[in-house]
């Protein structure tokens, strides 16, 4: 079954405990949690604070991502404030295996996540370590993008690679994904589809969410 986490990027934060809640009722497997410096991409959004509000307020799994350069002077702190898996990006720290080290030591679910331009190649040695990849399918730091379709052939390559080392590690896509496209994204073999704007962004956010509750589910 293919697990569905929404990014609250999308959501409107002026209701966003009210669209949690939408997104508990609508059975969604996890909340996806950008979280952006300024200076590994332009934006800023949320910190430890803000997430652990929310973790106190939900029952859903928080999957953070780190957008943030050297993500490990923080890591302690996101995960302390109720981060259950933590992704940091294997280009912004020259010290990715310590940072995924510190995920580890510190209780979280080590994930790593690699930009479009970024070749598979830059963690196949880690890969052991990691219980999830990330493959971004738009270029980070903003929510609305459209989707790259050469992230499809990058998936394909690295479920390739996972089944012949014989490894479980969960393959998750983030950026742009729709219901034009999760269809492709299944097939080629993702675990976790990211969603922000094609659930908050048009139309009725339970409707949104119901929809796509039910392609995953046939999965």
């Amino acid at each position: 079954m293919i697990k569905l986490a929404p990014s609250i990027l999308s959501a409107d934060f002026t209701n966003l405990l009210q669209q949690i809640k939408i997104l508990e009722n609508g059975k969604a497997d996890m909340i996806h949690i950008d979280v952006m410096d300024g200076f590994f991409v332009p934006n800023i959004t949320f910190g430890p604070d803000i997430i652990r509000s929310i973790y106190e307020k939900t029952s859903l799994p928080l999957d953070i991502h780190l957008m943030i350069e050297k993500p490990e002077r923080y890591i302690k702190n996101f995960i302390e404030a109720g981060g259950e898996i933590i992704t940091v990006h294997a280009e912004s720290t020259p010290h990715l295996h310590r940072a995924i080290q510190y995920i580890k030591d510190f209780g979280g679910k080590p994930g790593v996540a690699l930009n479009p331009a970024t070749p598979l190649s830059a963690i196949e040695y880690l890969l052991e370590e990691v219980e999830l990849v990330l493959i971004m399918s738009v270029n980070p730091g903003f929510g609305g993008q459209t989707f790259i379709k050469t992230a499809l052939k990058k998936i394909q390559n690295l479920k390739e690679i996972l089944q012949k080392r014989n490894l479980k590690t969960l393959i998750e896509v983030d950026g742009g994904v729709n219901q034009k496209n999760i269809g492709e994204l299944i097939e080629s073999g993702i675990d976790i589809a990211v969603v922000g704007s094609a659930i908050f962004n048009g139309g009725d956010i339970a409707s949104n969410l119901a929809d796509f509750r039910t392609v995953c589910d046939r999965a």
